[in-house]
């Protein structure tokens, strides 16, 4: 395939040889670099790309063109390329039109003139924009094929799994297809009673319903780990536990994290965020997990995933992680980050369709197959409107299932007023699901409103279930203590014995941190502590404030004085 395009747009001929040449310089080895000296001249050359199956990565627009805008030439150049990234060049009072752009056009990015020097000014803005756009742009390839059953657990699994992973595959529903030729032929070298899905890696190599772990160690995914001693082990891999790993490594502690499924966590999962500080145009869950991934990497963190943690072990002064391969991870200090899973809907048929129509999450994964469909959302928080946003881009009509008379106590008003704006979604207030129904798959659901008792018959080809979540501590129950929801206790919250200021079972002479558990060394950040709040911020701030106070831990242990620890530490960071 040809290098993808930038196309600079701007009709002061100075100024756009500028921006060319600076582009030319820094990106001329891997993409193309056109110029136009208007917009209508631009998007020719956008359309001829097109034509001949060519891809635009970025466009980069000045706003004040006479003929037509930069905003303008954004909202019709985004029809031929939507994915490609959009930056807009503004003098200082053109800011306002910027700002309006973000939310008109989806505009990733402005930059205000001059942008000298473009080494600090320019390249960084682009480097992390292409970076978005090669993560999320399917070029064509002969790579990771899946073939199976749209309506199939397994088959919903091994796409969840790829999705969350970061791995591009092309999928292909085989139904009513079996007697493909092309299809037929990929059957034939997979032998006989094939077991669907099965994945076709680059090689040729066939691999007939495999699990998440023998797929994920044959993708290249450290399963195990080389070391079987850390300063910081962290369990969990989302907001919490990359923003730890982040900055416990850079400050030279030897960290890795154990991941039983992606990183990014319940918040990777996330179609949209956009109200999270620095990102004025948004971002995805996926796109977060992976800018943070790539960034503890960077600092050396050992990821181990897919892997379940099952158990600790505590052998003073050191601390042990159990997985399930039976292996076990030592270290100085512990990290509990392992988030929430989604709360189950308990109604008749769900259990008995999930994975057949009936999902938890993955709004992402399958949000694409529901083209022209009805689909249903459950639940009232920013999960599920920021799912129902994404599902409108794909189904011809999302309902929201709400209990409550609106969604204005449970809903950030950002999302409110965007599911008000989209035609095709409607939200259905004092509602619940009464039954799901289906043979093989889902093929409708029984509603029922909670106010009057009517009941009716809804045809549905997915329901999406976003009702809350439940921590992940059923590995820590009689070990660490819980609240009766099972959050995780910490510091000023754990139990103590009556006219007692210390902890029960608290063996040192110093008071627990305010994120520490009952076992001195094992912490607790993000979603699965008791009293946190739940938003992704809070949960990356409780991340990065952990380190420090493991690294006093650390300092009471060795009988230093938490600053020099801390120096020391960093004395031997990863640059």
């Amino acid at each position: 395939m040809a290098k993808p395009a930038l196309i600079a747009v701007d009709d002061e001929p100075e100024v756009l040889r500028s921006v060319e040449r600076d582009l030319r310089r820094k990106y001329g080895s891997t993409y193309r670099i056109l110029r136009a000296e208007s917009g209508a001249a631009a998007l020719d050359a956008a359309r001829q790309l097109k034509a001949r199956d060519e891809t635009v990565a970025l466009y980069l627009a000045d706003q004040r063109m006479p003929a037509m805008s930069g905003i303008e030439f954004l909202t019709q150049a985004t029809k031929v390329f939507p994915q490609a990234k959009k930056v807009l060049l503004t003098a200082y009072a053109d800011t306002t039109a910027a700002i309006a752009a973000i939310n008109e056009v989806r505009l990733d990015y402005y930059l205000l003139k001059p942008w000298d020097p473009p080494e600090t000014n320019l390249y960084p803005v682009l480097d992390d924009l292409l970076d978005d756009w090669r993560a999320n742009f399917r070029m064509p390839y002969e790579g990771l094929k899946v073939i199976g059953y749209r309506f199939s657990p397994q088959s919903h699994a091994i796409k969840d799994f790829l999705g969350r992973n970061s791995f591009p595959y092309e999928w292909t529903d085989i139904a009513g297809r079996e007697d493909d030729p092309a299809i037929r032929k990929t059957l034939d070298r997979a032998g006989r009673d094939v077991k669907f899905p099965i994945v076709i890696f680059p090689d040729g190599t066939i691999l007939q319903k495999p699990e998440p772990a023998d797929l994920g160690a044959r993708l290249g995914l450290n399963t195990r780990t080389g070391n079987s001693f850390y300063d910081l082990v962290i369990v969990g891999g989302g907001p919490a536990g990359l923003a730890a790993a982040v900055y416990g490594a850079s400050e030279g502690l030897r960290t890795s994290i154990i991941e039983a499924e992606a990183p990014g966590g319940q918040a990777g999962m996330s179609s949209r965020i956009e109200n999270y500080l620095g990102f004025p145009s948004g971002l995805s869950g996926g796109d977060l997990a992976r800018r943070a991934s790539m960034q503890a990497r960077r600092f050396g963190v050992d990821f181990i995933h897919p892997m379940e943690a099952v158990g600790i072990r505590v052998e003073d002064p050191y601390r042990f992680v159990k997985l399930a391969d039976g292996s076990e991870i030592g270290c100085h200090a512990l990290l509990i980050s392992t988030g929430l899973a989604w709360r189950k809907l308990d109604v008749p048929g769900v259990d008995r369709l999930q994975g057949v129509g009936v999902y938890y999450g993955a709004a992402l994964t399958e949000a694409i197959l529901c083209q022209n469909e009805e689909v249903f959302v459950v639940g009232g928080a920013n999960s599920a409107g920021q799912a129902a946003v994404h599902f409108s881009q794909y189904a011809s009509k999302v309902s929201m299932i709400v209990r409550a008379e609106s969604l204005v106590k449970s809903m950030s008003k950002y999302l409110i007023d965007q599911i008000e704006a989209i035609p095709n979604i409607q939200v259905l207030p004092f509602t619940e699901v009464a039954e799901a129904l289906g043979r093989e798959q889902l093929e409708c659901l029984r509603l029922r409103n909670s106010r009057t008792g009517e009941e009716w018959i809804a045809p549905a080809s997915g329901l999406f279930i976003f009702i809350g979540a439940s921590p992940k501590t059923e590995w820590l129950e009689g070990i660490i203590p819980m609240d009766e929801r099972g959050f995780l206790l910490s510091g000023p919250f754990l139990p103590r014995a009556e006219n007692s200021h210390q902890p029960l079972n608290w063996t040192l002479d110093r008071d627990p941190f305010l994120l520490e558990t009952c076992i001195p060394g094992v912490f607790v950040a993000g979603d699965v502590r008791h009293g946190s709040i739940k938003r992704v911020a809070s949960s990356v701030g409780e991340g990065s404030i952990s380190v420090q106070m493991i690294h006093q831990h650390l300092a009471h242990l060795s009988g230093a004085p938490a600053e020099t620890a801390a120096s020391a530490a960093r004395a031997t960071s990863v640059t």
